[in-house]
């Protein structure tokens, strides 16, 4: 039986510099994977070279989501497919409303005569609000256009809970929340978790991971994973820094000028 998701000797480059080298990691269906490490070393780059970002140039490697490499997909093609990121800064989109915008990606989903009907796109919106502790109001803003970073955030969990992926990348969602802020996202999360669903969690700090506990911990240096363990690696981590990891493995130079 084949992985969730695999990604196989990814290299990645921005503007000629290569971020990614050789970058590797084997998911199953119902894991979450927390992805650690100093400023720098390309957590966010790999992100964004997943989903298909255009400034990012994938020079070698497969990407593979449920044996179909998504590197061969469009942008859309691979949020249809099952991927979703969770950005740590979202754009704000003036003109289309969230509620628009969520039921049109939806039915994108859905496909041609299998669209979800307004009434009940309206419920399960509702609900999913609600258990976010988000205004019911939001529901007809501008999609982030003047919310807070918080509002943001809870925003992005919103979209991952309406459309139900089978691969969820947080990209540092915990940056900028106050503690109850982040107990919500977190509690959107996991109940999002389910035995086919796997998440792949970017976080510079331990504390997200006391809220949602991840199966395995990476710790992501020079484009690549050098280390990984369970959640006390995460905890280690927070106590020690990352001297020690560079230390043990003889690392000099951890950074390769990206995040």
């Amino acid at each position: 039986m084949s992985s969730l998701f695999e990604i196989h000797g990814l290299k990645s480059a921005i503007e000629g510099k290569e971020i990614l080298k050789g970058f590797d990691l084997t998911m199953q269906a119902g894991e979450v994977h927390a992805i650690m490490g100093p400023n720098g070393t390309g957590k966010s780059t790999l992100a964004s070279s997943i989903m298909g970002h255009p400034k990012y140039e994938v020079t070698e490697g497969k990407v593979l989501l449920e044996g179909e490499d998504v590197l061969e997909m469009g942008v859309d093609e691979r949020a249809r497919a099952g991927l979703f990121l969770a950005m740590q800064y979202p754009s704000e989109i003036t003109g289309v409303t969230n509620a628009d915008f969520l039921r049109s990606a939806i039915n994108a989903r859905r496909g041609e005569g299998n669209e979800i009907s307004l009434i009940k796109f309206v419920r399960l919106m509702e609900a999913k609000m609600k258990e976010l502790d988000m205004n019911p109001e939001f529901m007809h803003r501008y999609l982030n256009e003047g919310f807070s970073g918080g509002e943001k955030k809870r925003n992005e969990i919103l979209q991952m809970m309406m459309l139900e992926p089978k691969l969820v990348i947080l990209d540092e969602i915990d940056s900028g929340l106050d503690i109850d802020a982040l107990k919500i996202v977190a509690a959107g999360v996991n109940a999002m978790r389910e035995p086919d669903r796997s998440f792949l969690i970017i976080t510079h700090y331990q504390r997200l991971l006391n809220y949602i506990k991840p199966d395995y911990v990476h710790v992501m240096m020079q484009g690549r994973i050098v280390k990984s363990g369970g959640p006390e690696l995460a905890e280690r981590l927070e106590a020690e820094g990352y001297d020690w990891v560079k230390d043990e493995l003889g690392i000099v130079d951890e950074t390769v000028g990206q995040a």
